[in-house]
């Protein structure tokens, strides 16, 4: 485990810029405009131009004005990503000078699932660090967007620098079943703001910075990987235990489960001047009997404006090609009238590297030339979903393992 503890004289300075493709990025991104955030430059970018004229928020991008007429994408990522091409010198424009650019979407539809893999490379194209935070459907939105939000998933992977991805049905726990549809949205968006200024707060903060990007990849990065936070706050003696059993217990992190299965772990711990040794004892012994071996990396700081509030920020990650997002590919692959969209355009001079090649290759599973046969009276059916996953595909496709 690797720790790092610092008491910060003063912030450091990092040229951050936010962009929000599609609806569901567009909101997230409003949402975090309420947020004091120093460095940080926001945008929101859509192919509905009547949505985004709703929004407060300048720069507003309308994408591809030929491609869609500002009547947005239809549902269809091939129509979203034409539109970001053809606005990649404005996309370019918005992620000049930045040291680190988040792409934030919401995947599944056209716009978010097309457009933000494209986002995301012209941003690695201008040099900056690239992170995606992607929402995921809900499981009620059915399969066919459920395969298609994965498949835009690892489009954003292969081009940034690290993902996390934020299932809806997760963050639909974070509210009573009785809540308001308007408020539970406002609630989940408001997460998706908070997990930006965490992530923020790790990059900029002194005490915390040294836990650099470097790190933060080294969590989030890798077209297998399922990489998920959780945000925990305590106050009072007991903080450092009541953090902790919040951590474990976190519907992010699947009650735990996630932390049980993950090889990474960041922690990021920050605290007013009375933080103590002994409560980063007690708060890590907790999280280490439950990621047991997982690599963990730990930063911490101090700030005097807290109080004693205690807020640990903490990202995991397991990868594998039994990860959900990579078993929602390969169930694509199998699945009737689904077509996975073509891969982002790179330039003539960007040679592929080993590793990407590498993973690339796994994902290539041939096909037996096997005649369909029609499911007869349950054709219409919806398939059985279980934790993002089609039940109905057979399990050696669904885990992307080869029969020889």
């Amino acid at each position: 485990m690797d720790f790092i503890h610092q008491t910060p004289t003063s912030e450091r300075f990092t040229k951050i810029s936010v962009l929000g493709v599609g609806g569901a990025g567009c909101n997230a991104v409003t949402h975090l405009a309420r947020e004091p955030l120093a460095g940080v430059t926001l945008a929101v970018l859509n192919t509905d131009a009547a949505a985004l004229a709703r929004l407060s928020i300048e720069p507003r991008i309308v994408l591809g004005k030929q491609a869609t007429r500002g009547l947005s994408a239809g549902g269809d990522p091939e129509r979203g990503r034409a539109a970001a091409e053809e606005d990649a010198s404005s996309i370019q424009a918005l992620c000049d000078g930045a040291d680190i650019v988040f792409v934030v979407a919401g995947l599944g539809g056209g716009t978010g699932t097309g457009a933000a893999p494209v986002a995301a490379r012209i941003a690695r194209e201008s040099r900056a660090l690239v992170f995606g935070i992607a929402l995921m459907p809900f499981e009620f939105e059915g399969a066919r967007r459920q395969r298609q939000a994965a498949l835009g998933l690892q489009e954003l992977k292969a081009v940034a620098d690290g993902v996390i991805w934020l299932p809806n049905q997760k963050l639909l726990k974070l509210v009573d079943d009785k809540t308001p549809i308007v408020e539970a949205l406002d609630h989940m968006n408001s997460y998706v703001a908070r997990t930006i200024v965490a992530i923020w707060g790790l990059l900029t903060r002194p005490g915390i910075v040294q836990v650099d990007f470097a790190a933060l990849r080294a969590v989030t990065q890798g077209r297998h990987a399922e990489s998920s936070i959780a945000i925990a706050e305590a106050s009072g003696d007991d903080r450092a235990r009541e953090a902790a059993e919040k951590l474990v217990a976190h519907p992010m992190l699947e009650g735990g489960a996630l932390l049980t299965e993950a090889n990474q772990v960041l922690v990021s711990i920050l605290a007013g001047p009375a933080f103590s040794m002994g409560e980063v004892h007690h708060l890590m012994e907790r999280i280490n009997r439950v990621c047991d071996g997982a690599h963990i990396t730990v930063g911490a700081a101090v700030d005097a404006r807290l109080g004693d509030q205690l807020t640990v920020t903490l990202i995991a990650s397991r990868g594998g090609a039994d990860s959900s997002a990579a078993a929602l590919l390969a169930a694509d692959a199998a699945s009737e009238g689904l077509n996975p969209f073509r891969p982002a355009k790179t330039k003539p001079d960007q040679a592929e590297t080993p590793r990407l090649r590498k993973q690339t290759a796994r994902l290539r599973q041939t096909q037996l030339p096997l005649d369909i046969i029609s499911r007869g009276r349950f054709e219409k059916s919806e398939p059985t979903i279980h934790h993002g996953q089609d039940l109905d595909v057979p399990t050696y496709i669904r885990r992307g393992v080869a029969l020889n």
